[in-house]
């Protein structure tokens, strides 16, 4: 994948054409108030743009209310976008119109809890027949066949398709959520927080299952988290949020090596580390982060980062940065990225 700025558009985003294509996409939520809040608009997602070629991974990273997980379900066709387009092969939804019946098959999803994703009161092969039902016609012993073929897909005995979700445990039931947004044949799946809720080693192992199942199928991810090391084992590219906007975005090795955005090394430096030195060394840098100035109400003009930035600048306050290219095919949206002429330079 490859974004750029679109020739003689200051901070306008293309492109590349890719298996999923979002373009300056924006989700925004009305709210009626509460007795300490006026009603308004939530600005949840402000232009983003991004493609997933096929068989890749782009991660989406981000601390909670970022916008990572409102992208995922405008994806899904769960939130109508206010603006932008969602391009996916020949077919584009977006504000105008609502997700084509031809897509749904193929744009899968894998939740947080797939205890609450599957139904209780029915055996596990049901939740994966459906799909084959639904979108493939398929019925009877071919459909028993495909359920047996995709439970050994994710490492579940086929001897096991009439237990109930609750006899399973946590990383067992999120491999059944795997099948069953396999059975569709669907080329894209969005994994919005999929291991958040499991433990560190059960993690490992359903991480290593969507890695193995890319492999042997080729299909895309979107993978949505908050944990930085957990996304970015999986993904081929990262994608930084903040306030609904990308700050930062490119491969992962290039995005771990140097990162630009002051956002980025933030959430670099508070993934732990087993170095006791090298971590007290990361605290010293958080300190940093903390906020340059007291936090007031919602910042109205410029960088949405400028109220805990440390470098902050007069050019953060009144203009908001738009993506920029940089070395090693990472894009970054700083006033200082790239030696801009402000008398200071990233971290």
């Amino acid at each position: 994948m490859n974004t750029s700025r679109a020739p003689g558009v200051p901070g306008k985003e293309r492109v590349d054409p890719g298996l999923l294509q979002v373009r300056d996409l924006s989700v925004h939520f009305a709210h009626r108030g509460l007795p300490y809040r006026r009603p308004g608009v939530v600005r949840a997602v402000q232009e983003v743009s991004f493609a997933v070629p096929p068989g890749t991974t782009l991660g989406l990273v981000g601390e909670s209310g970022s916008g990572k997980s409102t992208i995922g379900r405008a994806v899904l066709g769960l939130h109508r976008p206010t603006a932008g387009t969602i391009g996916f092969g020949e077919h584009e939804y977006g504000a105008a119109n609502g997700m084509p019946k031809e897509v749904r098959r193929q744009i899968q999803a894998v939740f947080q809890d797939p205890g609450s994703s599957l139904d209780p009161s029915h055996p596990i092969a049901d939740a994966i027949a459906e799909p084959l039902r639904l979108h493939l016609g398929l019925r009877g012993a071919t459909a028993d066949a495909r359920v047996a073929e995709l439970l050994d897909l994710v490492g579940i005995p086929a001897d096991h398709r009439h237990r109930y979700p609750a006899e399973f445990s946590g990383g067992q039931q999120q491999r059944v959520a795997i099948a069953r947004a396999l059975a569709g044949r669907g080329r894209l799946i969005v994994c919005d927080e999929p291991v958040a809720a499991l433990d560190v080693s059960t993690q490992a192992q359903v991480i290593n299952l969507f890695a193995d199942v890319q492999a042997e199928l080729g299909v895309s991810y979107l993978f949505i988290g908050h944990d930085l090391d957990v996304v970015a084992h999986v993904s081929d590219r990262l994608a930084v949020l903040f306030h609904g906007r990308i700050v930062e975005i490119g491969p992962v090795a290039e995005v771990f090596r140097r990162a630009v955005h002051p956002y980025t090394r933030m959430l670099l430096e508070a993934t732990p580390v087993a170095d006791p030195a090298r971590q007290r060394r990361r605290r010293a840098e958080r300190r940093r982060f903390t906020l340059a100035e007291p936090l007031g109400a919602e910042v109205v003009s410029g960088c949405a980062f400028q109220q805990r930035c440390p470098l902050v600048v007069e050019r953060c306050r009144t203009e908001v940065p738009v993506l920029r290219e940089l070395a090693g095919g990472t894009q970054a949206a700083c006033h200082l990225a790239g030696g801009a002429d402000t008398g200071k330079e990233p971290a």
